[in-house]
């Protein structure tokens, strides 16, 4: 079965991404197309950068990269949310996101955002950096807006009855795309003798 990861994109204390990422996987779990798991950036040691040569390399020194590079490479896909920071994502995304690079090629991420506007200037930062990465992002995305998807300025996640089907068209091109990466993944991997 296809897997996808959901990974919450900020540590920030008192952040909504936590709770935005479990409402994502409950509707994508209630699907049965995939098997969705959460991967928290909270949760991961990953200090910044430490390693000597590029990551294009895919010699990773520190048993951290290394996790990260396995933990990466197991799944097929990915849904990425994030809260938009001065314009753009948070760093400790960047720094999961730039700290590998094969492990991420020729697979599909769609994108969950949420801020003031909805985050959409995180999702048109974040574009650029995952074509570098090889990454295809899907054009269907969620949007979530402070003012009307939180109540309390963001202490309490309170998703309008339109975001439910948003998350749907996004979840369905997403995998859509990951089917059609499997071959392109497939015959880029190493041939073994």
């Amino acid at each position: 079965m296809t897997k996808i990861a959901i990974i919450v994109g900020s540590t920030r204390p008192g952040r909504a991404g936590d709770r935005v990422a479990q409402w994502v996987l409950e509707q994508a779990r209630a699907r049965g197309d995939a098997d969705y798991e959460l991967i928290d950036l909270a949760e991961v040691d990953l200090p910044q950068i430490d390693e000597p040569f590029p990551p294009a390399m895919g010699r990773y020194t520190h048993t951290h990269t290394q996790e990260w590079a396995q933990t990466v490479a197991a799944y097929d896909g990915y849904v990425i949310v994030t809260p938009e920071y001065n314009h753009s994502f948070p760093g400790v995304l960047k720094n999961a996101l730039d700290r590998v690079y094969a492990e991420w090629n020729n697979k599909a991420v769609g994108l969950v955002s949420y801020g003031v506007d909805g985050g959409v200037r995180a999702v048109e930062a974040l574009r650029p950096v995952l074509a570098a990465l090889q990454i295809a992002d899907v054009s269907a995305t969620v949007t979530l807006n402070l003012r009307t998807d939180f109540a309390d300025f963001g202490a309490t996640f309170t998703p309008g009855e339109h975001q439910g089907p948003a998350l749907a068209a996004m979840l369905d091109q997403l995998l859509s795309w990951t089917g059609a990466l499997a071959q392109a993944r497939a015959s880029a991997a190493p041939a073994v003798s």
